[in-house]
Protein backbone atom coordinates (compact mmCIF):
# COMPACT_ATOMS: atom_id res chain seq x y z
CA UNK A 1 0.00 0.00 0.00
CA UNK A 2 1.52 3.52 -0.87
CA UNK A 3 1.12 6.50 1.33
CA UNK A 4 -1.10 8.69 0.63
CA UNK A 5 -0.21 12.44 -0.88
CA UNK A 6 -0.64 14.75 2.04
CA UNK A 7 -0.66 18.28 1.90
CA UNK A 8 -0.07 21.49 4.47
CA UNK A 9 2.24 23.92 5.26
CA UNK A 10 5.76 23.96 6.64
CA UNK A 11 5.74 26.25 9.39
CA UNK A 12 9.18 26.27 10.75
CA UNK A 13 11.97 24.06 9.39
CA UNK A 14 15.87 23.28 10.71
CA UNK A 15 18.21 21.73 9.20
CA UNK A 16 21.51 20.84 11.29
CA UNK A 17 24.41 19.14 9.42
CA UNK A 18 27.38 16.80 10.26
CA UNK A 19 29.87 15.90 8.21
CA UNK A 20 30.44 12.39 8.66
CA UNK A 21 33.13 9.75 7.80
CA UNK A 22 32.35 7.34 4.59
CA UNK A 23 33.46 4.24 5.89
CA UNK A 24 31.32 4.87 9.36
CA UNK A 25 27.91 5.52 7.20
CA UNK A 26 28.76 2.44 4.76
CA UNK A 27 28.88 0.04 8.14
CA UNK A 28 25.65 1.36 9.35
CA UNK A 29 23.16 1.96 6.33
CA UNK A 30 21.36 -0.89 5.16
CA UNK A 31 21.20 -2.37 1.61
CA UNK A 32 20.12 -0.81 -0.68
CA UNK A 33 21.58 2.32 0.40
CA UNK A 34 24.97 4.01 0.28
CA UNK A 35 26.18 7.34 1.34
CA UNK A 36 26.08 10.45 -0.93
CA UNK A 37 29.19 12.18 -0.61
CA UNK A 38 30.52 15.69 -0.63
CA UNK A 39 34.44 16.15 -0.95
CA UNK A 40 34.48 12.56 0.55
CA UNK A 41 32.50 13.10 3.37
CA UNK A 42 28.57 11.94 4.04
CA UNK A 43 26.11 13.90 5.13
CA UNK A 44 23.54 13.65 7.95
CA UNK A 45 21.66 15.28 9.97
CA UNK A 46 18.35 16.05 11.98
CA UNK A 47 15.39 18.15 10.49
CA UNK A 48 13.12 20.31 13.08
CA UNK A 49 9.69 20.78 11.12
CA UNK A 50 6.87 22.46 12.52
CA UNK A 51 3.87 21.17 10.61
CA UNK A 52 0.81 23.07 10.11
CA UNK A 53 -2.50 22.25 8.01
CA UNK A 54 -1.94 18.74 7.40
CA UNK A 55 -4.32 16.57 6.00
CA UNK A 56 -4.91 14.08 3.03
CA UNK A 57 -4.97 15.60 -0.63
CA UNK A 58 -8.40 17.38 -1.42
CA UNK A 59 -9.31 17.60 2.05
CA UNK A 60 -9.98 21.32 3.36
CA UNK A 61 -7.13 22.85 5.54
CA UNK A 62 -9.42 23.82 8.55
CA UNK A 63 -9.57 19.52 9.49
CA UNK A 64 -5.66 19.66 9.10
CA UNK A 65 -3.49 19.07 12.54
CA UNK A 66 -0.31 20.89 13.45
CA UNK A 67 2.77 19.54 15.04
CA UNK A 68 6.49 19.37 15.91
CA UNK A 69 8.57 16.69 14.58
CA UNK A 70 11.78 15.58 14.39
CA UNK A 71 13.80 13.23 11.66
CA UNK A 72 17.42 12.40 11.61
CA UNK A 73 18.63 11.62 8.04
CA UNK A 74 21.29 10.46 6.18
CA UNK A 75 22.03 11.66 2.40
CA UNK A 76 22.01 8.35 0.41
CA UNK A 77 22.27 7.30 -3.39
CA UNK A 78 21.07 3.68 -4.32
CA UNK A 79 20.41 1.91 -7.61
CA UNK A 80 16.92 1.45 -8.99
CA UNK A 81 16.13 -0.02 -12.20
CA UNK A 82 19.46 0.17 -13.26
CA UNK A 83 19.46 3.92 -12.43
CA UNK A 84 21.38 5.67 -9.32
CA UNK A 85 18.55 7.61 -7.43
CA UNK A 86 19.34 10.00 -4.73
CA UNK A 87 17.77 11.37 -1.33
CA UNK A 88 18.12 10.41 2.22
CA UNK A 89 17.26 7.69 4.48
CA UNK A 90 15.67 8.39 7.71
CA UNK A 91 16.57 5.95 10.61
CA UNK A 92 14.51 7.63 13.08
CA UNK A 93 11.35 9.69 13.23
CA UNK A 94 10.02 11.15 16.57
CA UNK A 95 6.72 13.43 16.58
CA UNK A 96 4.49 15.43 19.28
CA UNK A 97 1.58 14.35 17.77
CA UNK A 98 0.00 11.43 19.08
CA UNK A 99 -1.83 10.75 15.76
CA UNK A 100 1.48 11.16 13.63
CA UNK A 101 2.64 8.49 16.10
CA UNK A 102 -0.71 6.13 15.66
CA UNK A 103 -0.42 6.42 11.66
CA UNK A 104 3.42 5.74 11.38
CA UNK A 105 3.37 3.05 8.22
CA UNK A 106 0.07 4.16 6.93
CA UNK A 107 -0.68 7.32 6.94
CA UNK A 108 2.45 8.83 7.43
CA UNK A 109 5.88 6.91 6.64
CA UNK A 110 7.98 5.29 9.25
CA UNK A 111 7.74 4.73 13.02
CA UNK A 112 6.80 7.81 14.95
CA UNK A 113 8.24 8.44 18.43
CA UNK A 114 6.33 9.67 21.16
CA UNK A 115 8.35 12.49 22.35
CA UNK A 116 8.27 16.12 24.54
CA UNK A 117 9.22 19.05 22.38
CA UNK A 118 10.13 22.40 23.84
CA UNK A 119 10.43 25.47 21.57
CA UNK A 120 11.51 28.96 22.06
CA UNK A 121 11.84 31.50 19.55
CA UNK A 122 11.84 35.15 18.95
CA UNK A 123 13.24 37.25 16.72
CA UNK A 124 15.42 35.36 14.70
CA UNK A 125 16.55 33.55 17.91
CA UNK A 126 15.56 29.62 18.05
CA UNK A 127 15.74 27.26 20.90
CA UNK A 128 14.34 23.63 20.06
CA UNK A 129 14.59 20.08 21.72
CA UNK A 130 13.02 17.30 21.88
CA UNK A 131 13.45 13.88 24.82
CA UNK A 132 11.18 10.86 23.46
CA UNK A 133 9.97 8.09 25.48
CA UNK A 134 12.74 6.01 25.05
CA UNK A 135 15.00 9.10 25.87
CA UNK A 136 16.50 9.92 22.57
CA UNK A 137 16.87 13.34 22.97
CA UNK A 138 18.17 16.51 20.79
CA UNK A 139 18.23 20.62 21.50
CA UNK A 140 19.73 23.08 19.53
CA UNK A 141 20.38 26.92 19.64
CA UNK A 142 20.88 29.10 17.06
CA UNK A 143 19.92 32.61 15.41
CA UNK A 144 20.01 33.32 11.68
CA UNK A 145 22.63 34.78 10.49
CA UNK A 146 24.29 35.66 6.40
CA UNK A 147 27.95 34.32 7.64
CA UNK A 148 28.70 31.16 5.74
CA UNK A 149 30.50 28.71 8.22
CA UNK A 150 34.04 28.47 6.22
CA UNK A 151 34.38 24.92 7.94
CA UNK A 152 31.15 23.55 5.89
CA UNK A 153 32.58 20.88 3.16
CA UNK A 154 29.83 22.76 1.41
CA UNK A 155 31.73 26.03 -1.00
CA UNK A 156 28.41 28.20 0.08
CA UNK A 157 24.45 28.03 0.79
CA UNK A 158 24.04 28.13 -3.16
CA UNK A 159 25.47 24.68 -3.07
CA UNK A 160 23.95 23.27 -0.09
CA UNK A 161 20.75 24.37 -1.19
CA UNK A 162 20.97 22.88 -4.15
CA UNK A 163 21.57 19.50 -2.45
CA UNK A 164 18.98 19.56 0.19
CA UNK A 165 16.60 20.54 -2.59
CA UNK A 166 17.79 17.34 -4.89
CA UNK A 167 17.30 15.24 -1.76
CA UNK A 168 13.16 15.53 -1.72
CA UNK A 169 13.12 11.79 -1.33
CA UNK A 170 13.25 9.73 2.05
CA UNK A 171 12.69 6.35 2.92
CA UNK A 172 12.16 5.22 6.40
CA UNK A 173 12.47 1.27 8.02
CA UNK A 174 9.18 0.22 8.52
CA UNK A 175 8.54 -3.92 9.85
CA UNK A 176 9.48 -5.77 6.17
CA UNK A 177 9.91 -2.45 4.21
CA UNK A 178 11.19 1.36 3.77
CA UNK A 179 8.19 3.92 3.24
CA UNK A 180 8.88 6.24 0.50
CA UNK A 181 7.78 9.89 0.39
CA UNK A 182 8.26 12.78 -1.51
CA UNK A 183 8.72 16.30 -0.54
CA UNK A 184 7.44 18.72 -3.21
CA UNK A 185 7.87 22.19 -2.54
CA UNK A 186 6.19 25.23 -4.19
CA UNK A 187 9.23 28.00 -3.28
CA UNK A 188 11.94 27.06 -2.78
CA UNK A 189 14.08 29.15 -0.67
CA UNK A 190 16.79 28.21 2.76
CA UNK A 191 18.83 30.74 4.89
CA UNK A 192 21.49 30.47 7.06
CA UNK A 193 21.79 29.65 11.07
CA UNK A 194 24.60 30.45 13.26
CA UNK A 195 24.76 27.14 16.04
CA UNK A 196 25.41 28.39 19.15
CA UNK A 197 24.92 25.12 20.52
CA UNK A 198 24.02 21.70 19.31
CA UNK A 199 23.27 18.27 21.55
CA UNK A 200 22.35 14.75 19.91
CA UNK A 201 22.16 11.45 21.77
CA UNK A 202 21.97 9.77 18.32
CA UNK A 203 24.59 11.10 16.51
CA UNK A 204 27.11 11.46 19.85
CA UNK A 205 26.26 7.39 20.54
CA UNK A 206 29.90 6.29 19.87
CA UNK A 207 28.31 2.73 19.59
CA UNK A 208 27.23 3.96 16.04
CA UNK A 209 29.47 7.02 15.47
CA UNK A 210 33.28 6.41 16.61
CA UNK A 211 35.02 9.49 18.44
CA UNK A 212 36.08 11.27 15.59
CA UNK A 213 33.78 10.46 13.08
CA UNK A 214 31.20 13.42 13.34
CA UNK A 215 31.65 17.09 13.22
CA UNK A 216 29.31 19.50 12.92
CA UNK A 217 29.07 20.99 9.65
CA UNK A 218 26.07 23.86 9.03
CA UNK A 219 22.39 24.78 9.92
CA UNK A 220 19.84 26.36 7.96
CA UNK A 221 15.73 27.48 8.34
CA UNK A 222 13.33 27.18 5.81
CA UNK A 223 9.95 29.20 7.22
CA UNK A 224 6.24 29.47 5.72
CA UNK A 225 6.82 26.86 2.78
CA UNK A 226 3.49 25.38 1.11
CA UNK A 227 3.86 21.83 0.15
CA UNK A 228 2.95 18.30 -0.93
CA UNK A 229 4.24 14.65 0.42
CA UNK A 230 4.05 12.21 -2.10
CA UNK A 231 3.76 8.17 -1.32
CA UNK A 232 6.17 6.44 -3.14
CA UNK A 233 6.35 2.81 -4.06
CA UNK A 234 8.08 1.25 -0.95
CA UNK A 235 11.59 -0.58 -1.52
CA UNK A 236 11.58 -4.48 0.30
CA UNK A 237 14.30 -4.88 2.93
CA UNK A 238 16.62 -7.63 1.95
Amino acid sequence: MKIPTIKGVIDRRILINYQIDKKTLENYLPKPFKPKLINGKGIAGICLIRLKQIRPKGLPKQIGISSENGAHRIAVEWLENGIIKEGVYIPRRDTSSKINSLAGGTIFPGVHHLADFTVNEKEGNYEVGFVSEDKTSLSIKAKETNVWNKGSVFENIEDISAFFEKGSIGYSPCKNNFDGLKLRVFKWKVSLLNVERVKSSFFEDERIFPKGSVKFDSALLMKDIDHEWIGLKRIRKD
